[in-house]
């Protein structure tokens, strides 16, 4: 046909053998990576392939090695990230020494496990086993037919190298986790039962167990994928228990799933945590808790130590055994008092009700204790938790990390700071949040760009405790030096922050005073209102409260959240209605009074509630160089209602 090309014939390893002056076998050995060839006779050969643009046949190159240069890898479910994640570790460090790998799954079925691992290993030169199902005795029997082969996740005898993740060491630590946040009922969402890693995990919990002897574990049956999470949440629910671990990231997804569409708030109402720490775990929603597994790690070490075996280059590893990390998110948090004093009745019992006035007060009023690493506020006559205060160190980087207190509660147990909630997952507890300092974000979430709305940037700084002690002569009071950096890191401001507490005729009260230090440079601070979003001017010593069956708000101004928000009110009220847990319903006022000269409130009751004397109410606030500004608030917290009277005259006394 007119303009048809001729088809070059292909150009064969006699070719490539007669342009380099060479015999065909000795293409063949220096296309096959042989070191016997020498190298000037080698690099002869390698120019007249590129020349001649040669590329060896696979099928003749595996005939002539004995080998099909291909490893398979058998997974339970490869629909696991786990799994996926081992995968590719093993491809990409396969691919590096000229390998291929073929995967099988098995789909969680034991007895057909062993077909797939044979017929896989009669296609391939060797086999990786990843987290058997089969039971021991006929692994045992398996593995001298498909040598060679390692076994990721299981521990093996007769000489087949093994990898296996330290799954007991995991569960204690966060179990351990769970445990210093006050938990001691916890539910166990078991993995399948074929599963050897699942047994690992309940050893952790008897070894908890029997160093807590208070601590109790519910056995909950689950699985190991999304749909036994979500399937578990009514029997997690029905137990009663205040935390759930669950067998790993999936099943936590479920569980979280089903919650939220129950209505209860994580970590709030229960703590969720899980195992693995896959890549969506950061991101959901709240963050999860969980243990950080070395996937992609346990897939290139699994290759190394199979390769060894394939090319007689050194002697396998018989067991390597690896560490864990504990991830720490927004998932778990305190136990609610509620739960902690129905599962105490005796203390309960012991507890007064509040008094007219209260004797021997210096033997009764608040200290701060460090456990576990973390400031903690404990009433001293009966060591029950008023607060914590939590370093934001975990916390995502769009929410502006910073300390904050949480959860803070009123002398009868109820809490009075909501954390990460679903309609402002920034807000924590009682902190510092500045919507915009030098352009830098210590708010978290979107910043508010005028002409533009409310837009995610890449501007969002860090608050880190640089010196957090007690005062060791007034163990009532928590001193703190905070850092704060912009997004890049670069330093912005010092902070000096006193966190104190003592108690009233008939509550307590917790007095948060702040010093901001311009020892970097000028400071612009400023809100949404300045940058042109009007009522906006949230920023300061901010103070989230929890959705409560009915919310009122009082001010000096009047009654209502449009009466006290931009306000200079000297003081806030407000007044809720809660219900626990149980049913039982309780009433509680959270007073806040300003320590500053009187700035405005900006203040929310009905999208959510919250309050902060406002540091840019609708100017922005300069701080010239080595200028210092003041702010902070005084709470006091009743277990009863206070009317405009009875709260007027309580902020009198607490200023």
């Amino acid at each position: 046909m007119p303009g048809a090309k001729t088809r070059r014939p292909g150009v064969t390893i006699a070719d490539v053998a007669q342009a380099a002056g060479v015999s065909r076998a000795t293409v063949s050995r220096v296309m096959n990576g042989r070191s016997t060839v020498d190298p000037a006779i080698s690099a002869r050969v390698q120019e007249a392939a590129i020349e001649l643009s040669y590329r060896p046949s696979n099928v003749a190159r595996s005939l002539s090695l004995g080998r099909t240069t291909t490893v398979a890898l058998v997974v339970p479910d490869l629909g696991n990230p786990v799994f996926q994640q081992i995968l590719g570790g093993v491809s990409s460090a396969a691919g590096e020494d000229g390998y291929r790998v073929l995967v099988a799954d098995s789909a969680e079925d034991p007895s057909a496990e062993a077909a797939i691992a044979r017929e896989a290993r009669h296609r391939c030169d060797a086999l990786i086993l990843v987290s058997p199902r089969m039971p021991d005795a006929a692994l045992d029997a398996l593995l001298p037919e498909v040598s060679p082969a390692v076994v990721i996740n299981r521990e093996v005898a007769g000489g087949t190298p093994s990898l296996v993740v330290d799954y007991a060491d995991a569960t204690v630590q966060v179990v351990e986790h769970l445990v210093d946040l006050g938990h001691r009922r916890i539910a166990y969402l078991s993995g399948p039962a074929a599963s050897v890693s699942d047994g690992a995990r309940r050893r952790g919990l008897a070894l908890c167990e029997d160093r807590h002897p208070d601590l109790e574990i519910v056995d909950i049956t689950a699985g190991s994928d999304i749909a036994a999470g979500h399937a578990a949440a009514p029997a997690v629910l029905a137990s009663r228990v205040t935390a759930a671990v669950a067998f790993n990231d999936l099943v936590s997804f479920g569980l979280l799933a089903a919650l939220n569409e129950a209505g209860v708030a994580v970590p709030t109402d229960i703590s969720v945590a899980g195992f693995d720490d896959i890549e969506l775990a950061r991101y959901a929603t709240p963050g999860l808790t969980t243990v950080a597994v070395p996937q992609e790690e346990l897939g290139r070490h699994a290759w190394r130590e199979l390769n060894a075996v394939i090319d007689n280059t050194a002697s396998a590893a018989d067991s390597t055994r690896f560490g864990v990390r504990l991830e720490v998110r927004a998932s778990t948090g305190p136990v609610p008092r509620t739960a902690a004093r129905a599962e105490a009745p005796v203390q309960v019992a012991a507890e007064p009700a509040p008094p007219a006035t209260v004797p021997g007060e210096a033997e009764q009023a608040p200290a701060w204790t460090v456990e576990n690493g973390v400031p903690v506020l404990r009433r001293a006559a009966d060591r029950v938790a008023l607060s914590r205060y939590e370093s934001g160190a975990g916390l995502p980087t769009i929410h502006s990390p910073r300390p904050f207190l949480h959860p803070v509660h009123s002398l009868a147990g109820v809490p009075l700071t909501e954390s990460g909630p679903v309609d402002h997952r920034h807000h924590y507890g009682v902190s510092i949040a500045v919507a915009d300092v030098n352009g830098t974000s210590h708010w978290g979430g979107r910043t508010f760009v005028t002409d533009v709305g409310p837009t995610l940037l890449p501007n969002h700084g860090r608050q880190t405790s640089t010196s957090t002690t007690v005062d060791p002569l007034s163990p009532n009071l928590l001193l703190d030096t905070v850092l704060w950096t912009d997004e890049h890191g670069d330093p912005q401001l010092d902070e000096r922050r006193r966190i104190g507490a003592r108690l009233l005729d008939d509550g307590w009260a917790l007095e948060w005073r702040s010093t901001l230090h311009a020892a970097h440079g000028p400071l612009e601070i400023r809100s949404p209102a300045t940058n042109g979003r009007p009522g906006a001017g949230y920023g300061g010593v901010f103070w989230r409260l929890p959705i409560a069956e009915s919310t009122r708000v009082l001010s000096a101004d009047g009654e209502g959240q449009d009466v006290a928000h931009g306000s200079t009110s000297p003081w806030v009220a407000f007044v809720q209605r809660h219900r626990d847990a149980r049913g039982t319903e309780h009433t509680t006022t959270t007073l806040l009074t300003q320590t500053s000269p009187a700035r405005h409130w900006f203040l929310r009751s009905e999208e959510y509630p919250g309050a902060c004397p406002a540091l840019a109410w609708d100017t922005p606030l300069q701080v010239p160089a080595g200028g210092t500004v003041e702010t902070g608030v005084v709470a006091a917290l009743i277990d009863r209602e206070l009317d405009a009277d009875g709260a007027a005259t309580l902020a009198t006394g607490l200023r």
